[in-house]
Formats: structure tokens, sequence, C-alpha cells
């Protein structure tokens, strides 16, 4: 590596890729063109059809457990949670289970002193809009150790051997507590000085030009934004109401006191939900639905399969509240239970939920500051766009992020919240299952809102 400057270290570096919004390499002002253009050529079209149509996946005999023939990928399974300090004590809920653990792999490259990313436009079948722009690398193990006998992984290599290059994170994250069984993924930056062949589809985009991207509705995808949100950023340190030492222990308690429990289950055994040919579906007609679809795709290294999806009733909210404390910017963040997660608690934002969900549950189940963020007006409002989640599993999943100035006060008045300040979220971020997939895409839109500021 000793064509780069040993006298800047890669989080300047990385700022000052965060500042340049324009590049001899990629013009903004020409994307929709391009996106367009090749949305032509790379697209998926997702078919609903019965479960028992999905070719090489089977509903196991004893169980109705949903697997795919080859024993890879993913199982669709049941889980019953136990909560007894929750407002809801207990509830079933199909719940997917992929323990492999797959690659989110950004490759960056300098170019006339500015770290560029390489980034992909990539179709999912459960995309609302088609492409959106995903890290040069997003696949399971399944996938890039080639299950599904299609091509192999464009620029796999620089992330599975990274000797030759620079590695500029490099953690297991966490994915959706909800519908995740313990999902994790390895999110990893590689910064190489090779020459890099760009294929068709890739593009070289500087940080700032990928925070302006992040501010459009469904152009950044959550694979990318939790890997943007890994890299390292400089922060003001000083100033934060809590220690580090002492955020750890608030959360390392919470963990140890949560009562939450989960049983795996058999699909057909959920209570309160339906199994249609179709699918399943709560008796409510709410939360979200267990489907099958059969997709076409053309650009991909696969052109047809089937899979079952999640898809979710409703658009949920996720935001943070923000003020600055000491002269450093904080975040009430919220210290979750999610029957998937690894270790019982993540760091999540300050609210998290699908407002419709709530017509059938208890009042004492709405979420604290949901209001608050509901009602906020444009004033108050300092970042906001409508985001959809993993589209390879999920169909049509979208939220309304928001970043929302507040005066809460210091002392939030609930054990679970706690103000931190946006160093020590960067800090965790370091480490892995801290911050929730979505703190970690509240988290790249914060940065992206400080950069791009004076650009807005």
């Amino acid at each position: 590596m000793a064509d780069l400057d040993p006298d800047l270290d890669i989080t300047a570096r990385l700022a000052r890729s965060a500042a340049a919004v324009e590049s001899p390499l990629t013009d903004l002002a020409g994307f929709d063109d391009w996106f367009a253009e090749y949305g032509q050529q790379v697209y998926t079209t997702a078919e609903r059809v019965p479960l028992a149509a999905l070719h090489q996946w089977y509903e196991t005999p004893v169980t109705g457990d949903l697997r795919h023939r080859s024993g890879k990928f993913f199982t669709v399974h049941g889980l019953r949670v136990h909560d007894p300090g929750n407002a809801v004590p207990w509830w079933d809920q199909p719940i997917i289970d992929q323990p492999e653990v797959g690659i989110l792999g950004i490759l960056v490259k300098e170019f006339d002193g500015v770290p560029h990313c390489l980034m992909q436009a990539k179709a999912e079948p459960g995309n609302p809009g088609g492409l959106q722009l995903s890290p040069t690398v997003q696949a399971t193990r399944s996938n890039y150790t080639g299950v599904h006998k299609g091509k192999p992984v464009p620029y796999l290599d620089y992330f599975r051997d990274t000797s030759r290059h620079r590695v500029i994170a490099d953690v297991r994250q966490s994915e959706q507590g909800a519908w995740f069984h313990r999902k994790r993924n390895r999110n990893i930056a590689v910064e190489t000085t090779e020459e890099v062949e760009v294929l068709e589809g890739f593009r070289w985009f500087t940080l700032g030009q990928l925070y302006l991207l992040l501010a459009r509705d469904d152009i950044v995808n959550m694979d990318a934004r939790t890997v943007l949100a890994c890299l390292p950023h400089a922060s003001r340190a000083e100033g934060a109401l809590h220690r580090t030492t002492d955020v750890l222990s608030w959360l390392t308690g919470a963990r140890s006191l949560a009562t939450v429990s989960v049983e795996r289950i058999a699909l057909k055994a959920l209570d309160e939900w339906r199994h249609t040919e179709m699918g399943y579906s709560h008796e409510s007609g709410g939360f979200f639905d267990v489907i099958g679809v059969s997709v076409t795709a053309a650009g991909r290294e696969v052109g047809r399969w089937c899979q079952p999806m999640i898809e979710p009733h409703g658009t949920g909210v996720i935001a943070f509240l923000t003020r600055e404390i000491g002269g450093a910017p904080h975040v009430l963040m919220h210290a979750r239970t999610e029957p998937g997660y690894a270790d019982v608690v993540e760091l999540a934002p300050t609210v998290q939920c699908v407002p419709a969900s709530y017509a059938w549950l208890p009042p004492a189940a709405r979420p604290r500051h949901l209001d608050e963020v509901l009602a906020a007006g444009p004033d108050r409002i300092r970042f906001e766009a409508l985001l959809s989640e993993e589209g390879g599993r999920f169909f049509h999943a979208r939220n309304r992020y928001l970043i929302v100035d507040s005066d809460v006060p210091e002392d939030p008045g609930h054990p679970d919240y706690r103000w931190l300040s946006l160093d020590q979220l960067t800090r965790l971020l370091s480490h892995s299952h801290y911050l929730n997939v979505q703190a970690r895409s509240l988290v790249a839109c914060l940065r992206g809102l400080e950069a791009t500021r004076s650009v807005r």
C-alpha cells in the first residue's frame, strides 16, 4: 500500500470523500439517465404463486416449515416468543432462519486524491422501484459458493482475500431481529491501489455523492447503508453526556435483565396465523404475510428462481430524535429487544415501528416518542426519505426514515432510552451487535446530513 500517503489516515481521507459531491468518474447530473437506461437491461419481476408451486422449495410434512431442497439458502419456521415484561407478553410468528454469514462489501479506490466507492446498480425481487445502489458485493454464502449454479459474483476476491489490500472496516452485524432469526452479515470495506476493471452496472462514487443519493427515496439500498455506517468517521468526541463505559454497562445490564425467551415451533402450529395455499397471514389482517414468488430476472447470476418472502403491512417509521448536548450532537437511542437478535438487545432508533400495527395491540404497546415524531413540523425535521429494506427477502418493505430535532431532556425518563453522542455511535459500530440495522441506516443518513449540508 506504499502508493497511499502515510501522513493521511483513512478517517481524514474519507472525510475528504464525504465533502466531494463532484467527481470526474461520475456526474450526478446524468445519474438518473444512466439508472433508467440500465434498468431496461437489468430487472426482476416477481409473480405471486402458491407455496406449493415454489420450484425447489417444499413444506416439510410434519412441521410445514419452508425449506430449499439443497438444504442451503434459508428456512421459514415458526417462533413462539415469551416476554413477561412486555405489553404483549407472548406471541407466535413466522421467522426466516438463515444461518449463513453473507458478504456485504464496498471496494474503495483513490482517484485524484479522493477515495471513491465502487457501487452496483442491482435489482432485487422485493425492491419497490426496480434498481437500487448496492455494495460492490452483496451475496449470501450459498450464492457466492455457487449453490444456485449461476454466474460467479464479480469482485468477490477483494473481500475473501484481503492480503493485498487495506481493510477499512470489517465487522459482523445483525439484520432485522423481528423477521430474521440471528441473521448476520460481514460488513466490510477494502481499499485497493490495483487497477480495477469497471463492469457494466458498476460505478465509482464519492461518499458525498452517495450521501446526496441517500436523501432520495429508494435509491441506496439497505445493504449499502449498513456498510457506509461502519466506515471510520471523524466526529466531535468532547461533550458526550455519558462515558462510553457507562453506556456499555447500561446495554450489558439491559441484556442481562431481559426476560424474553424464544422457542422454535412448527410453522403449521402458529397460533393466530392462517395458512392458505398462498401463504401465511395473521388473523387480524395486520403485521406481515409470508408469500411465495416466482422471479424472472435479467442481468442477475440466475435468470429464474422461486422463493418465499415476507410482505409487511404498512409503511414503517424509523426516527432519530436529536439534540446538541455539551457542544456535541447526540441521538436518543433505545435499548430494544427483538426475538431474532443474537444477543437479546441492540441499540435501536428512538422510534422503530409500523404505526398501523398498533390498531391490533394494547395501548401500552404504543412506542414512546412516536406521537412526537408524527407531529413534528418541517422546522424540526432535518432529514426525511422513504427507504426500502432488504429486497432479497422482503417484498416492498418500506420505512419513512426521519431525523428530528427534539427538546427531550437529558434524562429521558425511561431506563430503556439514553442520549449517545455521534462519536460514541461511531465507536460502537466497529464492534458487532451494538447498533441494529435500522439504526445503522440512520447513522449513514445523519453523516450524510452533516457532510452535505452546504450543498443541499
